[in-house]
């Protein structure tokens, strides 16, 4: 990875953030409300959580059919995708809740979802955040050989079968999360003195990786076979959780970003990016199924991707009602706002982006 950061052009208008930024806080102090979580999202917070602990609970209390067994821990894997976009995403964000340690707990989540705190905030908060869609700084564009998600990435010969393979590997985010890629992570992280917030000793980060690495595969696996469970049925409930969860995590992910209409940005001689940071987020990010309520409520308006890069200080309960603000304001700046109004038609660019990308290049 590149470690020069890129820069973001200040010879650009202003005008755009700054309109959009007076109209938002506007619309918050009129209608007197606060930029965080409120009774909906501690509603839904209860909603995630018994569908993705309730099956959990049941599974070790009955015996029962191996069809129903299985049949569980998809809704397991289904709720642990539902708390990690709803909860745990708000609250890692410090969007959940004013009160600092209660988004501390509810981002915490993540290490019943398999993962890590510190990881996730460096590449999410501060590398997918900041340098959106950027190759050699957005993690997210990052799939080793395997998948080719950029025309500046290399070519294989079997990228042009990708777009059939690639939903099989987003199945494994969450379980590479739990098995490989915190550890990775944390030894490139920690190298780089990358942190988000709080700097803490790298002691202390190893130490809170392995006791809760060690607490998590207690919880799934461990405490399933002493209940009494087959391991090999405890093994394979878990794959299926975590290849439920994967693929819906992915394919939320990257339908904002990884379709034909955003951009990939490359830095010029200097580092510096083209676009100031605000409009860089509308030419690399898009929406989906906006007016699609059952997407709103599970996704935890990651479906309002421009909105939620753009405020990602601003819970997601609010996305619906400042999306208008936000499309007004690009409309009058003659700016782009990427939006697809079904779900089905976001999956068709994504792929049919990564088919496109899989061509040879010369070829394209």
């Amino acid at each position: 990875m590149n470690t020069t950061s890129p820069i973001f052009s200040k010879t650009d208008s202003l005008k755009f953030f700054r309109t959009l930024n007076t109209r938002v806080n506007n619309y918050f102090k009129e209608n007197n409300l606060d930029k965080t979580g409120n009774w909906k999202l501690h509603l839904k917070t209860i909603v995630m959580f018994s569908i993705f602990l309730t099956p959990y609970f049941i599974l070790l209390a009955m015996d029962m059919p191996f069809w129903a067994y299985l049949l569980l821990n998809v809704v397991i894997g289904v709720g642990m995708a539902g708390v990690g976009m709803n909860v745990m995403h708000d609250g890692n964000h410090g969007a959940y809740s004013s009160k600092s340690w209660v988004n501390k707990i509810m981002g915490g989540s993540i290490y019943i979802l398999a993962g890590n705190v510190y990881n996730w905030q460096v590449q999410h908060n501060v590398l997918h955040h900041t340098y959106t869609n950027i190759l050699g700084h957005d993690e997210d564009l990052e799939a080793g050989r395997i998948m080719r998600f950029t025309k500046e990435a290399k070519w294989y010969k079997f990228h042009k079968f990708q777009h059939y393979y690639s939903v099989f590997l987003y199945g494994l985010l969450t379980f590479n999360w739990a098995i490989t890629t915190d550890f990775l992570q944390m030894k490139r992280y920690l190298k780089r003195n990358l942190s988000y917030g709080e700097f803490k000793k790298p002691v202390i980060r190893w130490t809170t990786l392995i006791i809760t690495k060690i607490i998590y595969f207690s919880i799934w696996l461990v405490i399933p076979m002493v209940m009494g469970i087959t391991w090999w049925k405890v093994v394979l409930g878990f794959l299926v959780m975590h290849y439920t969860a994967g693929v819906i995590l992915s394919v939320v992910f990257q339908l904002a970003h990884v379709v034909e209409e955003t951009h990939n940005p490359i830095p010029d001689e200097n580092g510096e990016i083209e676009n100031t940071w605000a409009i860089h987020q509308l030419f690399t990010t898009a929406n989906f199924a906006p007016k699609n309520w059952l997407v709103n409520y599970y996704t935890g308006g990651l479906n309002h991707q421009i909105e939620h890069h753009i405020f990602p200080n601003i819970s997601h309960v609010h996305y619906g009602k400042i999306a208008e603000i936000v499309k007004q304001t690009a409309k009058e700046c003659e700016l782009p706002y990427y939006e697809f109004k079904t779900t089905r038609a976001a999956i068709a660019s994504h792929f049919k982006h990564l088919k496109e990308l899989g061509r040879q290049p010369q070829l394209a």
